[in-house]
């Protein structure tokens, strides 16, 4: 059986839950990191020398890096909607899926989350949460212009692209900084939360975070 370790409130373990739920994948999901410790065990470490999570276990196939993971799990458990064998269309996804890694997050789940939302007031560098309040806001703008006419990242269904843009979205918009007019992005989030998946394993929340840099 599947094995998801990681604490259920991790962006990136969301992720991973995410797409287990989508898929339909029997799984053990073990609480580990924050508050229930554990990365430091030589058997975590084993796992991912990183010490950190999502990392999975399949029947003795350990992946560890959320977008891997995904990947993995679309190549092994998806159909062509999760893991499409045309180089061409898949790279339509994976293009988005490493958006998000190289431009989204820095700015979103580094710059706001982790600089404004999870730093304590006294130790913000606001200046720094202001640039990234605004760099935020211009990828949200993007993704307003390429959701015109689309359900979904890449067309009518949804695809890796919108887990690893879409986990975002949850927090994004329950974090009181200022965010543009984005129509398409907004008609968007609806469709993600209509998902029981979604609603399962990411619309968690997360204020026990707040304020808490070693957590």
């Amino acid at each position: 059986m599947l094995k998801v370790y990681g604490r259920k409130s991790s962006f990136n373990v969301q992720k991973v839950m995410w797409l287990v739920g989508e898929l339909g994948i029997a799984h053990r999901h073990i609480e580990v990191g924050g508050s229930f410790g554990g990365l430091d065990t030589p058997e975590f470490l084993a796992m991912n020398p990183h010490g950190r999570v999502p990392v999975i276990d399949d029947d003795g196939t350990v992946v560890w890096e959320s977008h891997a993971i995904l990947r993995y799990l679309a190549a092994a458990y998806g159909d062509a909607t999760w893991w499409n064998n045309d180089p061409d269309l898949r790279s339509h996804v994976d293009r988005w899926v490493d958006w998000s890694a190289t431009t989204l997050q820095p700015d979103f789940l580094n710059g706001i989350f982790w600089g404004f939302y999870r730093t304590p007031e006294a130790k913000r560098d606001n200046l720094a949460v202001g640039r990234s309040v605004e760099r935020t806001a211009r990828h949200m703008l993007a993704l307003d212009q390429h959701l015109a006419g689309r359900n979904f990242m890449t067309g009518g269904r949804p695809s890796l692209a919108d887990i690893a843009i879409g986990t975002n979205l949850y927090r994004y918009r329950n974090i009181e900084v200022a965010r543009p007019d984005t129509p398409h992005v907004d008609q968007w989030y609806d469709r993600l939360t209509q998902r029981g998946a979604y609603r399962q394993h990411v619309m968690i929340p997360f204020d026990e975070l707040y304020g808490r840099l070693a957590y």
